[in-house]
């Protein structure tokens, strides 16, 4: 869009891009959820879109694969990698650039004032004093410093320079101090050294410099300089001295010389932003801060993930834990159970299996509550479970973490035979069908059937059969509830163990694994008060 028109524009564009990568998109977004709005009613169920049939066989599943959750350790260790990783590669860049810094405030050191028909202090240095590590050439002029800048010249430049040639120069620095680019440029440093890791922000960097040139090109001829006499100069800069080691320091010879010195001596100057043009830019620009706001105050109205009226009451009996009935009732936007223990209602809080939780004692049968919940509205299982993990961690003061723990498992592995599995149908529907006696996989991996025989068997099921593709197979799922691999088969159909065996050539083989679970580190007995 910008393309013919004033490099100045974009410089300022590219300038903006750079700066908000220090005011990031995920702090807009929190300012925005800080606006105080009424909560929202959640007014409608999710309806299942897959056949009756397959709803009701698939009711103890959950629809998401296997949740793959890291422990405190592994997060831990992983956070400090990244830390560490980070801090390296800042150091690295810090370092080379304030080694830099120091090798050029050395040379202003040995510089000697002289006066020149400009408004900026000028030093003259030694064309030695100027030279790189390998002593090859000195630093071109440039401006140095942007609180109190200083045009620095090497010395034999004056006398290679014809007066032409030395007043366009003169002017391209004087648009840089003018333009406060040094100042600018020292910014997208600190830009690019945090963010370092990010490709964009080098990209941006080489954009700011190539604009920032250009504009100053645009301002020398806006003087009236002779466009070949302006080139001549920066060839006789470039012929002699090299670029300054750093951004913050503007001199003559950045960015693309060849593309700049064609724009020069076609001496023409670009067009400037009509209305139109304009226009678009500021809503660029507003949208780029009210995007990430908006989307924020969108957050703050999503449902509070707290029941609107919610009761917790430790069940005392005389007698034993069956001396008052037992029972649950779960509806749209409604959750109740009377004279439950801790560990059940955990269990359904967070959807796990009694062998995934790990706590004290107290939690299996020895205590028992009255839980009864209510949602702002209709709500599904899926909405009432974080208002139920919310409810039982404030109520009974817990303390939690998810871990993990040795424990047995089974493991599907290879059989001794070839597996029973095949490559999927070109033309085949990637998902489960079937019905009350077997499932159908299409174009689904192996992990998928033990997530399944997960959610239905006594134990985790883990997937150790190095089958990491997708396939179409079918097993019989009549006997699945026949969980013990040495009885016979019971009158519905084969066990599990034996439909796995013959339908897909693999085998369940019962070991210890390392589990994720959840860990209660702590929780009171007695809930707070309703």
């Amino acid at each position: 869009m910008l393309r013919g028109y004033s490099p100045r524009v974009r410089y300022w564009v590219w300038l903006s891009a750079s700066l908000k990568f220090l005011i990031p998109w995920v702090l807009l977004v929190s300012l925005g959820s800080l606006v105080p709005w009424p909560v929202h009613r959640v007014t409608s169920v999710a309806t299942p879109t897959l056949p009756d049939t397959l709803v009701q066989l698939a009711q103890p599943f959950s629809p998401n694969p296997y949740p793959a959750v890291q422990t405190r350790e592994q997060i831990y260790w992983g956070v400090t990698a990244l830390a560490f990783l980070w801090a390296a590669g800042f150091v690295a860049i810090a370092f080379t650039r304030f080694r830099n810094w120091s090798r050029i405030r050395v040379m202003l050191r040995a510089g000697t004032p002289v006066k020149l028909p400009i408004a900026v202090p000028a030093l003259v240095i030694s064309d030695s004093h100027g030279s790189n590590s390998h002593g090859s050439s000195a630093i071109e002029p440039g401006v140095v410093g942007f609180l109190k800048p200083v045009l620095v010249l090497p010395a034999l430049l004056l006398e290679r320079l014809n007066p032409k040639q030395l007043d366009a120069l003169l002017a391209h620095e004087l648009s840089h101090v003018r333009r406060r680019d040094n100042l600018f440029a020292a910014l997208h440093m600190g830009v690019e050294t945090i963010f370092w890791f990010h490709p964009l922000v080098w990209w941006i960097g080489s954009r700011l410099l190539e604009e920032r040139e250009l504009a100053c090109d645009e301002d020398v001829l806006r003087l009236g300089c002779q466009p070949t006499d302006y080139v001549r100069g920066i060839l006789t800069v470039c012929e002699h001295y090299s670029e300054a080691p750093l951004a913050c320091v503007s001199g003559v010879t950045s960015a693309n010389v060849k593309k700049r010195l064609k724009t020069i001596l076609r001496g023409t100057l670009p067009r400037e932003l009509n209305r139109h043009k304009k226009l678009a830019l500021s809503f660029a620009a507003i949208a780029a801060v009210a995007v990430p706001f908006c989307l924020g105050l969108l957050f703050a109205q999503e449902p509070s993930a707290k029941f609107e009226v919610a009761s917790v009451r430790r069940v005392v009996s005389s007698g034993g834990p069956g001396d008052i009935p037992q029972n649950m009732e779960n509806s749209p936007g409604h959750f109740a159970v009377r004279n439950k223990p801790l560990r059940y209602c955990l269990e359904w809080a967070y959807d796990l299996k009694d062998y995934e939780i790990v706590g004290p004692d107290w939690i299996n049968n020895d205590e028992r509550y009255d839980i009864v919940a209510n949602a702002p509205g209709p709500a599904t299982n899926d909405q009432m479970r974080p208002m139920l993990q919310a409810l039982l961690i404030e109520r009974f003061q817990m303390r939690l973490h998810r871990g993990t723990r040795e424990m047995q498992v089974y493991a599907l592995v290879l059989g001794k035979g070839a597996p029973k599995v095949k490559p999927p149908a070109p033309d085949g529907v990637e998902g489960l069908s079937g019905g009350a006696r077997s499932l159908l996989f299409h174009k689904e991996p192996i992990s998928r059937l033990t997530f399944l025989l997960t959610r239905r068997m006594d134990r985790p099921v883990l997937n150790k059969t190095g089958l990491d593709g997708i396939y179409d197979f079918t097993i019989d799922i009549s006997g699945l509830n026949n969980f013990n691999p040495q009885t016979a088969d019971d009158a519905t159909g084969p066990s599990i163990f034996t439909a796995v065996q013959e339908d897909l050539g693999l085998k369940l083989e019962s070991r210890k694994e390392p589990i994720t679970v959840l860990v209660i580190d702590s929780a009171n007995k007695v809930p707070t008060e309703n």
